[in-house]
């Protein structure tokens, strides 16, 4: 049996790279990426985990021919990113997981007019493993070392570690495109990708959940409507101090804290001073703070509910129970889903929105073919998709005998 060799680490960046922190850097920026060919290789740093906004703190920029930048947005306005925005919407970024940058991207003004995604190509391809680390090691052979990955990058100076564990994450995305490209004709996908990575530019994050407050760790414990009021006044009084503060509010306080307080319900401000279990960087420094949001929780009378009823469709957890019909539907659509994801090498998840399989599973607008596909269309299915699965799931959504009959059963 052959032992398998681990491929060579790439240490440091095969050409020279250059932060850019000044308009006349930010200048010779440019000029050297507009002289340049092909796709622009991008990525951005963010801090978070420990700052409150999600900006970004480097965005890192090559491309044939030319140097790698590592560009400090911060240093500049957008004004005066206005010709690097200009230039790179001359040709294709190609970005590793687009979704995670292109969001910090458009805060400093820059936004893509192609797109190439080196992670969602591989989901589409079937590779086993889609991480930046695994990609560049398939294509070219090489290791990236990834110890920075979590690294605070809203601290200055920079570590000089730091610069060349970020340069190299755009060293290796032309070689890693040109590669997936071959994959992508060799396994007659191009239709696939080029309709994938159009959608990709109408791009948008999820919009924040009502009732924020709810996410914090730990709530399923709390029983009563008073506990739950005290989780919200200490959720929100966090928020204010970390937004006004810039820091990740997990920092001030955990969510743990603020759970533990909440089954408590301490009587006096001292006996929250001395309670261990509340705890956090500002858990003293801020006690009036605290103390103030727990007093709002413990006097409103703007109870919260135990539970809020979802939008949208049901959680189709409850499906089996509540919604049978919808139930045998959805799952006899995810056998077709599955069946079909193995055909084509292509994850269930990327084959088809699993919100949208539930969406139509849930109430469909009709049992034909064409009323499947309008629907899938106007759920925001691509044309490949509905091509691949319009038939196939137009027969899963049909209605069983037993459905139409339950004596039958």
């Amino acid at each position: 049996m052959t032992e398998e060799v681990e491929a060579p680490l790439l240490a440091s960046p095969r050409r020279p790279f250059h932060f850019v922190d000044s308009e006349e850097a930010l200048a010779s920026c440019v000029t050297s990426l507009a002289a340049g060919v092909g796709a622009f290789a991008i990525d951005a740093e963010r801090a978070s985990g420990f700052k409150y906004s999600q900006r970004a703190y480097l965005i890192q920029l090559y491309r044939d021919g030319s140097d790698i930048f590592l560009v400090d947005p911060t240093c500049f306005s957008l004004e005066q990113l206005g010709p690097l925005a200009e230039l790179l919407r001359t040709d294709t970024w190609i970005l590793h997981a687009a979704t995670q940058d292109l969001t910090c991207l458009a805060e400093v003004g820059l936004t893509p007019t192609r797109l190439f995604d080196t992670e969602l190509v591989s989901r589409l391809l079937g590779l086993e493993r889609v991480g930046l680390g695994a990609v560049c090691e398939l294509a070219l052979k090489v290791r990236l070392a990834k110890e920075h990955s979590a690294a605070d990058w809203s601290i200055r100076p920079l570590p000089e570690s730091w610069l060349v564990y970020a340069a190299l994450d755009v060293d290796v995305l032309p070689e890693m495109m040109r590669y997936l490209e071959t994959l992508v004709v060799q396994a007659h996908k191009t239709e696939i990708v080029a309709q994938e990575m159009h959608h990709l530019l109408s791009f948008t994050p999820k919009p924040p959940k009502q009732d924020r407050w709810r996410g914090v760790s730990g709530i399923q414990d709390i029983k009563d409507q008073r506990g739950l009021a005290i989780v919200r006044e200490l959720w929100m009084a966090r928020e204010q101090i970390a937004e006004k503060l810039d820091v990740s509010p997990s920092r001030l306080i955990p969510d743990r804290s603020i759970s533990h307080v909440a089954a408590s319900k301490p009587e006096r401000r001292s006996i929250l001073a001395a309670d261990k279990l509340f705890n956090g960087r500002a858990s003293r420094t801020y006690l009036d703070t605290w103390w103030t949001a727990i007093e709002r929780g413990r006097l409103t009378n703007d109870l919260p509910p135990l539970r809020v009823a979802s939008s949208g469709i049901p959680n189709h957890r409850n499906w089996a129970a509540k919604f049978p019909e919808a139930d045998a539907r959805l799952r006899r659509a995810r056998e077709v889903i599955t069946q079909i994801s193995e055909e084509m090498s292509i994850p269930a998840e990327n084959l088809l929105t699993p919100d949208y399989l539930r969406a139509l599973c849930f109430e469909p607008h009709d049992y034909t073919e064409e009323a499947v596909v309008k629907q899938l269309s106007e759920l925001g299915a691509r044309s490949w998709q509905i091509e691949f699965l319009g038939a196939a799931l137009t027969a899963a959504l049909q209605p069983q005998s037993e459905e139409l009959d339950p004596q039958a059963s």
